[in-house]
């Protein structure tokens, strides 16, 4: 966007573009979003940025009308520098708290001072400054939006002690932490016991494909679909609680249970992901469309449908190798069959916090697939080669990190081009994965393969897969 653009944007208040830039207003000393409803200010007292973390880095605070903390992500793919966004991505999860920038930097391959020039170059801001930003306006969404503790917000936005937070929030926006939860809205009264947040999507926001895409691939015990409502348990970093996802207007709340809240930073990064609010879905829709056909048909009628990608790479590459060469409803009967087998089981009182009954199992463990013997994963259905390739798979991801899912399972036998490309599409939202050898893509009436689709394939996969004309996908 050059300033035109961006001037037209706020005068329009325009959602398209909501937290693609923010706006400093020199007159007032705060930064917004381009759909804030106070005033416009003058063009004169405008200043434009590429990243809240560079409106801060230049002196500003963040309107308390709009509130920057809760616009809408972008999507990777819409970066222009697509290492830059693979960055955020990892920073905005906290990469580094847990590993350091060293680690962070190795890990995309570059330097530190090569991640620091890319992320100055496209945010406008250093890695550290955008972890701090991040961080600090976590913890305002926290203080506003939930009844958690100072402290509890202070460790759950990634500071290592209340000290240090209140330090840094006193610096950075001139107030002590107590005045923002002093002024947040009475409608806060949430559930004791619960924290709930709510996540805006870009652009147009059509829920049912994505809730109906979750409801037919649901496990029992662990994964419960209720209109547009979606509810499961989760284990992270040792602590295990029910999340739940709900759609609301122009997005979705994310309600946490009481046990998973000191993790609800990487929680928030995590739903945003699998939902795929960040993605410009008009400009995605308008792509497919001008392939024409019946591609372009469905567009017109099911415009908005998003990519539904996984709350755990594990889980999925597991979903994936039971899935091969099986019917849809085999492929989850399995997957079934294998958190019985090897899930660990937890209260089921969690799940009725949500209101939910029956939420009593969580997803094994990638080690503990690992750990099992051929012979008991073959016993569950399945031929002794995919058992044997199961097994080989978990232990691969046991190994790496999550994050280097793809590279754990390239060398990685029985794991093919399907496979790779399915755990692409939905444990990574890559938007540019279209299995193959699908049968259902094959028997899709629009193509999805052609390159001429790319970079958007997964999207018109995702459309292949849930075409109410076509028969249920196998995955």
């Amino acid at each position: 966007m050059d300033d035109a653009a961006r001037h037209a944007a706020i005068e329009a208040r325009d959602t398209r573009f909501d937290g693609v830039f923010f706006t400093g207003v020199t007159s007032t000393g705060v930064y917004c979003r381009c759909v804030c409803p106070a005033r416009t200010p003058k063009r004169d007292n405008r200043r434009f940025f590429a990243s809240a973390a560079a409106a801060e880095r230049a002196g500003f605070r963040p309107c308390l009308v709009c509130r920057p903390e809760a616009a809408p992500g972008i999507a990777p793919i819409d970066r222009g520098d697509r290492l830059a966004a693979a960055a955020l991505a990892e920073i905005e999860a906290g990469a580094l708290e847990e590993d350091g920038l060293e680690s962070l930097a190795a890990r995309l391959g570059v330097t530190s001072r090569h991640l620091r020039r890319i992320t100055l170059a496209a945010f406008g801001a250093s890695p550290i400054d955008l972890a701090q930003t991040h961080r600090l306006l976590t913890a305002k969404r926290l203080l506003r939006e939930t009844r958690m503790s100072v402290a509890a917000v202070a460790f759950a936005s990634g500071f290592g002690s209340l000290r240090r937070f209140n330090a840094a929030f006193q610096a950075h926006y001139g107030l002590a932490p107590s005045r923002v939860r002093a002024g947040a809205p009475a409608a806060n009264a949430q559930t004791s016991g619960l924290v709930r947040v709510r996540l805006m999507a870009r652009g147009r926001w059509a829920p049912a494909p994505s809730f109906a895409f979750l409801a037919a691939r649901a496990l029992p015990g662990v994964e419960h679909v209720d209109d547009l409502r979606y509810v499961r348990t989760l284990a992270i970093k040792g602590a295990v609680g029910v999340i739940a996802v709900e759609a609301a207007p122009r997005g979705v709340d994310l309600t946490v249970s009481d046990d998973l809240a000191p993790h609800v930073r990487l929680l928030i990064t995590r739903v945003r992901r699998a939902f795929d609010l960040d993605a410009d879905i008009d400009a995605i829709d308008a792509a497919l469309a001008r392939a024409g056909g019946a591609l372009a048909a469905d567009v017109a009628a099911r415009p908005g449908v998003r990519l539904v990608a996984g709350l755990d790479a594990a889980e999925i590459t597991f979903r994936a190798v039971l899935g091969q060469q099986v019917t849809q409803r085999a492929g989850v009967a399995l997957m079934a069959k294998l958190v019985r087998h090897g899930g660990a089981s937890i209260d089921p009182a969690i799940g009725r916090a949500l209101g939910v009954e029956g939420l009593d199992r969580l997803v094994p463990e990638a080690q503990a697939v690992a750990d099992c013997a051929v012979a008991d994963l073959a016993a569950l259905g399945m031929p002794a080669a995919r058992a044997a390739t199961l097994r080989r798979a978990a232990a691969a991801i046991a190994a790496t990190a999550d994050r280097d899912v793809l590279a754990a399972l390239e060398d990685v036998a029985g794991v093919g081009p399907w496979t790779r490309a399915y755990v692409r599409l939905r444990a990574l939202a890559d938007p540019d994965a279209a299995p193959p050898g699908d049968a259902a893509l094959a028997r899709a009436t629009f193509p999805v393969a052609t390159p001429d689709l790319s970079p958007w394939r997964s999207y018109a996969t995702i459309r292949a897969w849930t075409a109410p004309t076509l028969p249920r996908s196998r995955k």
